[in-house]
């Protein structure tokens, strides 16, 4: 891991989120199969057929070690397109980690395995392998309002996911690590008495 990466390790997504001005918060449904799970890393994208895995079979081999595998399952949600089988290849090959729009199942194994996944869903349901079916791997995907290029940054904890194109992660880890050491001076302005509203100087409520 780069030593840029290293500094970011101990961020949280919404730390992260609030200093990139707001933008990049995947969907609120993708979550960590197991709230101990982070990921951190590079994108790769991938774009799989709705309820076909075979792209992602792929992917684990063509990305490099310590990529996440960003999967766009163009909204066929309700498919277990992961599972215990494909974290252990994946955890073999020295990826980072998944984060996908579409279901996994195995959910149980996985959050064991410590291998970070990510998804919008458990789902049972199985998955074709169709050699024809229109996906990609490595070119930009779009899950929800995110567009996600090969290198951007992932970032995902117990919150969710949030992606930092790659050109503007040093400036958006600084203000990170400032809007971090600030709120530790709020801890200690609110246990000394002071109040949010003083600290954030909010507004007052209107006349009702």
């Amino acid at each position: 891991m780069s030593s840029l990466l290293l500094r970011a390790a101990g961020l949280s997504s919404a730390t992260v989120h609030e200093a990139a001005g707001r933008i990049g918060a995947l969907p609120s449904n993708i979550k960590p199969v197991a709230p101990h799970l982070r990921v951190l890393g590079p994108a790769f994208p991938v774009k799989s057929p709705a309820g076909d895995n075979l792209h992602l079979h792929h992917a684990i081999y063509a990305a490099r070690p310590g990529d996440v595998l960003v999967v766009d399952c163009g909204g066929g949600d309700e498919f277990g397109y992961w599972g215990e089988v494909m974290s252990v290849a994946a955890h073999a090959v020295g990826l980072g980690g998944l984060v996908i729009s579409g279901g996994v199942r195995d959910s149980d194994k996985l959050g064991a395995l410590g291998f970070p996944v990510f998804a919008g869903n458990i789902c049972i349901r199985g998955t074709v392998k169709d050699p024809n079916g229109a996906g990609s791997l490595g070119k930009p995907v779009r899950i929800g309002d995110v567009e996600i290029a090969a290198g951007d940054i992932v970032l995902g904890d117990a919150d969710g996911v949030v992606v930092v194109s790659a050109p503007r992660f040093e400036d958006v880890l600084t203000k990170s690590r400032a809007r971090d050491a600030a709120e530790l001076g709020y801890f200690e302005r609110l246990r000394a008495g002071e109040t949010t509203i003083e600290i954030y100087s909010l507004p007052s409520l209107g006349v009702r």
